[in-house]
């Protein structure tokens, strides 16, 4: 059997274009891993900004969050500065600032040590910003982290989700963002 050259060539082309979309189409289905998850909170404070961003503007002071019982750290509000903030029970989550704007009223920062039975998080980075409320009245606080689940592999157990990891950034965004509220608006 004779096959023209440019017969065979169309053949094995049409075979590899084939295989690259079946690859493409069963992809997803061999993706391992998590993926990054995102949480933004934001909360109306009935103060200027300015006094907003006098109270969390500090790197240093993370007072305000409820579950913090002491900050220590070093470099101040510098790109680099550390904490360690100890929590209600003893444990400690170690932090970096790694962006630091005044004149925005904003900074980032990222978890570099915490225990995931404290915060089901990993590769946790999150930004405090401050705005003038949309009636011009008072502010707007955001914050917003973006982080992986606490269980790196597949098949992670419930409390190492990332249903577990959002709930549980979203619940300390609120009750931080609503006990800020209440120290500002209240004047302690």
């Amino acid at each position: 059997m004779r096959m023209r050259s440019g017969t065979a060539f169309a053949g094995v082309a049409a075979l590899a274009v084939a295989g690259m979309a079946l690859t493409t189409a069963f992809a997803p289905a061999w993706a391992h891993g998590p993926t990054r998850q995102k949480v933004r909170e934001s909360i109306e404070i009935n103060a200027a900004p300015a006094k907003v961003w006098a109270v969390i503007g500090n790197f240093q002071d993370m007072s305000w969050l409820p579950p913090v019982t002491k900050t220590e750290g070093e470099k101040g509000n510098e790109i680099g500065a550390t904490r360690k903030l100890t929590l209600t029970g003893g444990a400690t989550v170690d932090e970096e600032l790694y962006k630091f704007d005044a004149a925005a009223m904003t900074y980032s920062y990222r978890i570099t040590t915490v225990d995931v039975k404290v915060l089901p998080v990993t590769n946790y980075s999150s930004t405090l910003t401050v705005t003038p409320s949309a009636d011009g009245k008072g502010a707007t606080l955001e914050w917003a982290g973006a982080f992986y689940r606490g269980f790196p592999n597949n098949d992670p157990p419930p409390e190492l989700s990332d249903e577990a990891a959002k709930t549980a950034v979203s619940g300390l965004y609120k009750a931080g963002l609503e006990a800020l509220k209440k120290k500002i608006e209240s004047g302690s």
